[in-house]
């Protein structure tokens, strides 16, 4: 067969190929949790403060 033949039998096999991959994982998008604050940023901005409690 001529090069032309197999060259365009080649981009064919190619192109099935392709259509048969799947796509690729989406990211993840999401917000990383909060960080905890360190000992040292506690003393330097003050601790937070607590969380309410129950009311009655």
């Amino acid at each position: 067969m001529s090069p032309v033949i197999h060259l365009s039998l080649a981009g064919l096999l190619m192109l099935a190929v392709a259509a048969c991959s799947t796509a690729p994982a989406a990211p993840d998008l999401s917000a990383p949790p909060p960080r905890r604050l360190d000992a040292k940023t506690q003393l330097e901005y003050g601790a937070p403060p607590p969380p309410p409690g129950p009311r009655y």
